[in-house]
């Protein structure tokens, strides 16, 4: 109520006995509740302002977030919330539905659920693309199911045939086989010189592999191709999900493109002294010196003039190094040619904007 920091306890009692504190006391006696319910606003807000902002949509012990909130000096203090534990508040906000909660053996786990429009437009996206691909299977596992119904009833019109065994109604009776080979009689050819194709003879050895050949191509089975095209689905699915979304790396420049953390650092440029959990950086703002920690979505890539020194930030050559060749501002992208690996010399091409950013030289 007071918003005054003591020195030590001779000055808390000193203060506790001013007309100030009798003043607010009575202020606060009048309208509790409304003192209480400012205070614990206040305080959820700032300490969902800092989990989305710092960790995003990741897991995270709440214990972690509540020690980097209370390292603000301004920071509202839990004891004049309406919760008394860090418990209560987190299992607060399960109910409420602002974050996912679960505890562990470590403690409790808090994840911050996004509600902004972009975030609701994208999660709805994400649904319909899910919906789209059960359908998909849906479809598929109702026509294979209609094959097999197909193939069983097929099977049932077939005649059963019985064998039985060779029976012999006088075993004295034997069984002879007689095995006549006859020769075709060819044909002459009446005009040999008017035909040259009839005295052309295919040799032996060629008709048997073409006999071959085609008897061991088989047609494919419905079945087989089904099978075939949704194993390709699958492999097309798991490529992108293994897709890397993270670009940040040490010693590039960057540019802060959030107004969150003040008009001051907006548009301004610096450079990653520190990757945190490949999605997060502490930076160091080349203008004044100062460090933040900020995630990658508040952050993109520089892209320096020709000949100066780039990183590599994405696919099979992160991390190499490399000198800018050539801007391409229609398509958005550049060339870069390498200067280490054993691909020294080479120039890629068509490299997207965000897949390139300049390398810090002091």
């Amino acid at each position: 109520m007071c918003q005054k920091q003591c020195r030590d306890e001779n000055g808390f009692k000193c203060h506790l006995t001013s007309e100030s504190h009798q003043r607010q006391l009575l202020l606060f006696a009048d309208n509790p509740d409304e003192y209480i319910d400012t205070f614990s606003r206040d305080f959820k807000d700032g300490y969902c302002e800092l989990l989305n902002r710092r960790f995003g949509s990741k897991r995270v012990q709440c214990n972690v977030v509540y020690q980097e909130y209370i390292h603000d000096k301004d920071h509202i203090h839990m004891n004049s919330t309406q919760w008394e534990t860090l418990t209560e508040f987190v299992k607060w906000l399960g109910r409420e539905g602002i974050a996912k909660v679960d505890e562990t053996e470590k403690g409790w786990y808090v994840q911050y659920i996004e509600r902004t429009p972009e975030a609701i437009e994208r999660q709805k996206n994400q649904d319909k693309k899910e919906k789209m691909t059960l359908d998909d299977e849906e479809k598929t596992a109702a026509f294979i199911e209609k094959q097999i119904q197909k193939a069983a009833a097929e099977e049932k019109l077939k005649p059963q045939v019985e064998y039985t065994e060779l029976q012999r109604e006088n075993e004295e009776d034997k069984v002879t086989l007689k095995l006549g080979i006859t020769k075709k009689k060819e044909e002459p050819v009446k005009n040999p010189q008017n035909n040259a194709l009839a005295t052309f003879k295919v040799p032996e050895s060629r008709t048997k592999v073409d006999k071959l050949g085609s008897s061991a191509v088989k047609r494919k089975s419905a079945l087989e191709e089904i099978r075939e095209m949704e194993e390709q689905k699958k492999a097309k699915l798991e490529k992108e999900k293994e897709t890397v979304s993270h670009w940040l790396h040490k010693d590039i420049v960057v540019k802060i493109i959030t107004k969150k953390l003040g008009d001051k650092y907006y548009k301004k440029k610096a450079f990653v002294k520190e990757v945190v959990d490949r999605y997060g950086a502490v930076i160091k703002v080349i203008d004044s010196g100062a460090k933040l920690k900020v995630d990658q979505d508040h952050l993109e890539t520089v892209i320096p003039a020709i000949g100066k020194p780039v990183l590599l930030l994405k696919g099979v050559k992160r991390g190499y190094e490399g000198d800018l060749v050539e801007v391409n501002q229609k398509t958005f992208s550049c060339s870069v040619k390498l200067t280490e690996g054993h691909l020294r010399g080479e120039t890629l091409h068509n490299i997207p904007y965000e897949d390139v950013s300049k390398l810090y030289v002091p």
